[in-house]
């Protein structure tokens, strides 16, 4: 968990207390905001993908997607680093996508959670094929 201190206009710490922002929050910033760029299709590798599905199915095991998966992040007092893994539309171009998923990030971050994001590395670790869509969709209803 990290920690902000208030800082009144002359600079010196607020007498009236602090503010902690846990990781996890920021992860879900992160996480969100990735999430909302056209092209990008899932994050996460196909392996942890497949697990939280797994997951999902399970009653009582938290279900919903995972907001975090595919996201890591190294917070402090005032900045933060961002690791993202994500899945891409076939199609699109990966770079274009890559570049509007760093803006998209550090200024839901730098606006939520007023740490300074030093930088965001992307990984696109999968294309998502529109024959695959199709397949996955048919190999839930079986089951």
């Amino acid at each position: 968990m990290t920690e902000n201190t208030g800082v009144r206009h002359g600079g010196a710490p607020g007498p009236r207390g602090r503010t902690k922002i846990a990781d996890v929050v920021v992860e879900k910033i992160a996480g969100m905001a990735a999430r909302d760029v056209r092209g990008v299709y899932a994050l996460g590798s196909g392996f942890a993908r497949s697990m939280g599905s797994v997951r999902e199915r399970v009653p009582g095991a938290g279900g919903g997607k995972s907001v975090t998966r595919g996201v890591s992040v190294e917070v402090g007092e005032q900045q933060a680093a961002i690791d993202l893994e994500i899945v891409v539309d076939y199609g699109v171009s990966l770079t274009d996508v890559a570049g509007e998923v760093r803006e998209n990030v550090i200024s839901a971050v730098e606006r939520m959670a007023g740490r300074d994001v030093v930088e965001v590395n992307i990984r696109v670790s999968d294309v998502q094929l529109p024959d695959e869509e199709d397949e996955e969709e048919e190999r839930q209803r079986i089951r």
